[in-house]
């Protein structure tokens, strides 16, 4: 299976990438755009349009019969550029079945990573929607809501929405931005390198310490993960360092340095199961990243990395000056981290002193410049924004959100923010229930002024209990970790 980041689709995958229970765009194959089948029920009874944009991005909208004054912008997520004004069949019913009326656009370009464009033609979609759709000339409300890649989309939108959107709803959203997400993953790729393929008391392989030589990750010889001219030769990366952790999982040693990269990665240590592992049992908690890593978060990711240096311009990652030690400390698994090293009778110091050692892979500096201006939040917030996110998100992990609100904090409008978890493991792994169960509190946030107790887990609970749209993961109350990988916090060798 080849598969790339974002809400999951890419080359094969789509959002639920085989998480337990699925997602309503299934397991394989393409999104499944709302238009993109014969419609029933309530998508059969509302009037469906369609249009292009003046860069050739593709727009649809459905307006039900008893439209209840609310136009909802959706930001759907990495994936082929096909318009899409919802997750998925059961979700859009549900919406159009109480009378919002739903639009949302392809995004144009030719990169999946498009955040350079999608922005403006969300923006755009919105104008053009409002002028050739005389339902909704005039909505009363206007939401704008988005998943994964689109939940950062949906975060700019709000970021710069004043005046055209009056809130935001961003799911397992990338929202700690494009660079600390490419950062941190690749600082997982190159321990793979430094640890797993070159060993840990080796030297650095056949290769220079930035990993973009070729290889298939044998006998020491580095495995390329940047600078890829191709997503096949990316998917190729992808398989090798899968293969790499799988075999590191027969030894100690293996298993130990295995947690180092999933600490790396903010990897969750639940993949699987019907509950997390235990606290403290470390073993399972590392075959549970083990299992995420390989099944779902290399794959993805680096397929994903050829697409998003394609729509940069250049590579963005750098770790040249990056202190391991300082940055692993951020990491709420440095006690399993610790434990597993002790029991393999490796020392965990001589191993990060590797890390920070051989560090020294540069970015394109324009490449990061159009990064940071086209996909990393500010932090402030126009409108109201409510996030939502599982608890164990193998792709865009929830510590994304303590980094986000870190940043709407800092920005002075934390007022604005409000953020809610459901115990699930799972990319973008949510029901019908859970997407009205958060509508509904963002709606009391823009009709009373404030949040009040709507965000709390058991007003979700109630909520999305009442929406009678079948079984759902729970809402919970919880707190996201940190997030690994932040560049800055003491994190370099001075």
């Amino acid at each position: 299976m080849t598969a790339v980041l974002g809400c999951c689709t890419a080359l094969a995958v789509t959002a639920g990438c085989g998480t337990p229970g699925g997602a309503e765009t299934g397991r394989a194959g393409t999104p499944k755009a709302s238009g993109s089948a014969a419609p029933t029920g309530p998508a059969a009874q509302a009037k469906h349009y369609t249009g292009e944009l003046a860069d050739g991005a593709k727009w649809i909208a459905d307006v039900p019969p008893d439209f209840n004054g609310t136009l909802m912008l959706f930001s759907h997520g990495y994936g082929p550029l096909q318009a899409q004004n919802a997750p998925g069949p059961k979700t859009r019913d549900a919406l159009l079945k109480r009378g919002y009326a739903l639009a949302g656009s392809s995004y144009s370009g030719s990169s999946r990573w498009a955040l350079n464009v999608a922005v403006k033609d969300q923006f755009d979609t919105l104008s053009a929607v409002r002028k050739k759709v005389p339902a909704v000339r005039e909505p009363k409300r206007t939401l704008a809501w988005g998943e994964s890649m689109g939940g950062l989309i949906n975060s700019l939108v709000a970021q710069h929405g004043r005046g055209r959107v009056d809130g935001a709803l961003s799911a397992c959203g990338i929202v700690a931005g494009g660079l600390d997400f490419n950062e941190y993953q690749a600082d997982g790729d190159y321990a793979i390198n430094q640890l797993l393929v070159s060993g840990g008391s080796g030297g650095s392989g056949s290769s220079d310490n930035s990993g973009r030589s070729g290889g298939s990750g044998r006998s020491g010889k580095q495995i390329k993960v940047s600078g890829f001219s191709s997503e096949e030769e990316a998917a190729a990366s992808g398989k090798a360092l899968v293969d790499v952790v799988q075999g590191a999982q027969s030894t100690a040693q293996g298993r130990a340095r295995t947690a180092l990269v999933a600490a790396l990665r903010n990897q969750p240590n639940w993949s699987s199961g019907p509950q997390p592992p235990k606290a403290r049992d470390y073993e399972a908690r590392e075959k549970q990243q083990a299992e995420g890593l390989v099944k779902m978060s290399l794959p993805f990711t680096l397929g994903a990395r050829y697409q998003v240096e394609k729509a940069e311009g250049g590579p963005v990652y750098s770790n040249a000056g990056v202190n391991y030690a300082q940055l692993l400390r951020h990491s709420r698994d440095l006690p399993q981290v610790r434990a597993l090293y002790k029991k393999a009778d490796l020392d965990l110091d001589t191993d990060l002193a590797k890390l920070t050692r051989n560090a020294h892979t540069e970015a394109d500096p324009a490449a990061v410049r159009n990064m940071e201006r086209t996909g990393v939040p500010s932090g402030h917030l126009a409108v109201p924004n409510l996030t939502l996110h599982t608890t164990d998100d193998p792709l865009n992990p929830a510590p994304q959100e303590s980094e986000y609100a870190r940043r709407v904090r800092s920005a002075g409008d934390g007022s604005m923010l409000r953020q809610t978890y459901v115990h699930a493991t799972g990319h973008c792994t949510f029901k019908p229930a859970n997407w009205l169960a958060v509508l509904n509190a963002l709606e009391h946030r823009l009709d009373t002024g404030s949040w009040d107790a709507a965000t709390e887990p058991q007003k979700l609970n109630k909520a999305a209990g009442e929406a009678e749209e079948g079984s759902y993961p729970s809402f919970v109350r919880y707190t996201a970790p940190e997030l690994v990988g932040i560049r800055g916090r003491n994190t370099r060798v001075h």
